[in-house]
Parts: structure tokens; C-alpha cells; sequence
């Protein structure tokens, strides 16, 4: 399929999103579409700001899977895939992403290429939720290319990628020098060969830097908006892709913040007017009143929270329990209660995890509630650290409980935190 063909191919297809699903369409229209150096982009590619395209692949595809491909790509821009990896291994979030994607975009009506990473498993969870599933020794592959990240560039390369360029049997730039220096020698043209590798495609973009990748997200962000008011308006947006939206589009906070703020309610710092006694005078001025709180932390030991990260959330209830002069009792529980709990901390005691305690079999969250009613206690707040896989007890207590999630299971009732 000559040149000119392509592009009509892939116009087309890119009118048929805006026509069809114009949330999508709107956002595949800020990527120019741009045919590339086969040498190093094997299918299609983003570097946030272009839709890089295989001339072999894209012929080779369907027109609806031409679709698929250019909303693939405007989603990972649209959702900021190229500014959330943080310390994340790239291999590993690379398939976390287009596992987030690609489902999206199935349950939209789109047809997805051969070698598009799906699993219902992920559906409607976000790459940082599914990253933790990703095993470290996987060799999954995305079916695209994510050129904006920088983890493997050689700071002396002229804009080009080695490692990766060696990967996909492309020259370094010694190599090309070489080859120049050889066609010269043997009465050929070296502006004739650039001239040749130019026609061939674009080279592959240099990485976003930190400014860049800061400045394009908030770009981004702005016509994700845009596009999703904009399809709402023509009632052409719905499903996982809405919810997806207005969850992206909320302020979000930390979860340490969000805990800081519920562990807050229930401190019990508050003034009082109360008339004082006659030795004290007449006058009435307001006074601070505390007392402490009781706080019940629950541990789910059954395997699937991992001491570091256990450690991580006590440190933090730690710090918060001496800002709120509050009593901590511990339990750990899979099953049943582990044997030798509870362990109770005072508000200056140091809250840690006791040197062992039994655990990793299956999870049941109804013998901390249990105890909790044996023994008649109104905790100001119930702290719940688990995966929120398990037994629930049938009806919610009358205290507040807040439930600190490592994954994606719901929970019945109850306040829900997502560590992820």
C-alpha cells in the first residue's frame, strides 16, 4: 500500500472515532500522525505529542483495527501514562498500561490488533492498581512502543535511543558513520544515503524531559476535560470510559492524607464553656478539653500484604497516633485472631509489629468484629489493612470502620482507602 493510501487509511479511521465515539476522536485529533523509520518502530508509537506509525503494520491492519490502534495511543497521552511511572520498572508499566487500556477500549466497541495485551482481570483498574500484579519475571509485551520514557538513553546520542536501536537491528551512530565513510571511499554520496534514510521515515524523538513531561500533562489533562464535556453534550460517553473520566478529573489525595483526615474526626480535642468554679472567678472563657481516643488497627496476615508494606502503614499510624493522643489496639487476624494479641500502644509507646505472629492462610474479617462486640467497646475508629478479599460480617457496626485496600475488591460497607 503506496504512501498516500495509508494516510487516507488512517484519516479515515481517525473520522470514524470523531463520528462514532467523539470522546476518543477528540483526543486521537491532537496526535499528528506521523509515518516512521521502520528501523525502530516496529508497530505504532507515542512520544506524548505525535502518533508515530509502521507504514507494513498499519497496511496490514483492518480499518477497525486501525481505530483501535489510534485510540490506543491517544488514551496512554490522554490518561498521562508518560508522567505516573515514578520508580517504577518501565518493562513492567509499560504492560500495566496498555492492560489498563486496552479493555477500555474493547467494552467501547473497538476491535482490538493481534498481540493487544487484554485480561478481564484488570478491567476498570488504573495502571498503578495493576502494576503490583505484574509479575517481575514477566516477558509480556506491549503492542506498542512508549518512546517518551528516557530510562535507557545514552546521554551522548544525538537524540536516538542505542540500546534500543541495537535491539530492533538499527546502526548507532558509529555504525552510520562508518557505512558513510565506506560509501564515500568506494565513489558514493553521503548526502544521497541521509537523503535515502530520511524518505525512509522519521527518527525516532529524543525522551521527555522532566519539564516536558510536566508541561504536556497538564496539556493533556486540559483535553481530556474537553473531550469528555464535549462527549457527555452529545450523550456519546458512558460506561467504564465515564467513570474513568470522573475519577481522573477529581482532585485526588494521597492515601496517608486521607487517612490523616478521618483520624482526625475522631480526635476529641474541643473547647468548652462550661461556668468554672468560685475560686476560679467569675469570668467564663473558653477551654480545651481532651481525651483520648480508642483506635483498633486490624492486620489481614493472610499472604497477600507483604511485611515492607505492613511496616509502611504502621509507621504511619504511628505518627498520626501521637498527634492525636490516641490508644492503639492491634490484632492480627487471617482466619482467627493470631494467638498472643491483642498488642495495645499508648500514644507515646512506639507502634510496631510484635516479633511474630501466625498468619497466611485464608481471610476472615468477623472475628476482630467479634471481639470487638465481646467486648463491649465503641472504638472511635476501626483501621482494617487488607486486600478486602474474605468473609465480612453480615450487617456494619455502629463504630466507624475505614478499610485500607491493596487491590481492587470492594467492600460492603465502611469507609474504602486505595493503597495502590
Amino acid at each position: 500500500m503506496v504512501g498516500e493510501d495509508l494516510e487516507t487509511k488512517l484519516a479515515a479511521a481517525r473520522t470514524r472515532l470523531i463520528l462514532d465515539k467523539p470522546f476518543i476522536g477528540a483526543l486521537a485529533l491532537r496526535l499528528p500522525m506521523v509515518a516512521a523509520n521502520p528501523k525502530w518502530c516496529r508497530t505504532t508509537a507515542t512520544d506524548a505529542r505525535n502518533f508515530y506509525y509502521n507504514p507494513e503494520y498499519i497496511a496490514a491492519l483492518s480499518l477497525d483495527e486501525t481505530q483501535f490502534v489510534l485510540a490506543h495511543e491517544a488514551l496512554h497521552c490522554a490518561l498521562s501514562h508518560f508522567a505516573r511511572r515514578q520508580h517504577r520498572v518501565r518493562q513492567r508499566w509499560d504492560v500495566a498500561c496498555d492492560f489498563a487500556i486496552n479493555p477500555l477500549l474493547v467494552k467501547d466497541g473497538l476491535k482490538a490488533p493481534p498481540g493487544a495485551l487484554i485480561l478481564d482481570l484488570y478491567e476498570g483498574m488504573t495502571a498503578e492498581e495493576i502494576y503490583p500484579c505484574i509479575d517481575e519475571n514477566n516477558t509480556d509485551e506491549p503492542m506498542d512502543q512508549h518512546i517518551y520514557d528516557g530510562e535507557d538513553i545514552d546521554p551522548t546520542s544525538s537524540g536516538q535511543q542505542k540500546g534500543d536501536e541495537q535491539k530492533e537491528g538499527g546502526q548507532s551512530q558509529q555504525d552510520q558513520q562508518s557505512g558513510q565513510q565506506n560509501q564515500s571511499e568506494s565513489g558514493g554520496s553521503s548526502q544521497g544515503q541521509q537523503k535515502d534514510d530520511q524518505s525512509s521515515g522519521a527518527p525516532q524523538p529524543k525522551p521527555l524531559t522532566a519539564a516536558e513531561r510536566e508541561e504536556l500533562s497538564s496539556q493533556w489533562q486540559q483535553r481530556l476535560a474537553g473531550a469528555a464535556q464535549q462527549a457527555q453534550q452529545a450523550g456519546k460517553l458512558g460506561g467504564l470510559l465515564a467513570r474513568m473520566v470522573g475519577e481522573l478529573l477529581q482532585p485526588k489525595l494521597p492515601w496517608r492524607m486521607l487517612l490523616a483526615r478521618y483520624m482526625t474526626q475522631v480526635a476529641r480535642d474541643d473547647y468548652s464553656y462550661m461556668r468554672p468554679s468560685r475560686r476560679e472567678g467569675q469570668m467564663i472563657l473558653p477551654s480545651l478539653r481532651s481525651s483520648q481516643a480508642d483506635i483498633v488497627v486490624a492486620l489481614d496476615t493472610s499472604g497477600s500484604v507483604n511485611s515492607e508494606e505492613l511496616n509502611e502503614f504502621l509507621a504511619e499510624i504511628d505518627t498520626l497516633k501521637g498527634q492525636l493522643r490516641a490508644r492503639v489496639t492491634l490484632h492480627a487476624c487471617d482466619t482467627g485472631l493470631a494467638e498472643g494479641g491483642p498488642w495495645v500502644f499508648e500514644p507515646w509507646e512506639e507502634f510496631k509489629l510484635p516479633r511474630e505472629f501466625q498468619g497466611g492462610g485464608g481471610t476472615d474479617f468477623r472475628p476482630v468484629f467479634a471481639w470487638v462486640e465481646q467486648q463491649g467497646r465503641s472504638p472511635d475508629l476501626l483501621l482494617y489493612f487488607t486486600d478486602a478479599e474474605g468473609d465480612f460480617p453480615p450487617s456494619e457496626p455502629h463504630y466507624p470502620v475505614i478499610w485500607l485496600v491493596k487491590g481492587k475488591a470492594p467492600v460492603p460497607w465502611g469507609q474504602r482507602i486505595q493503597l495502590n
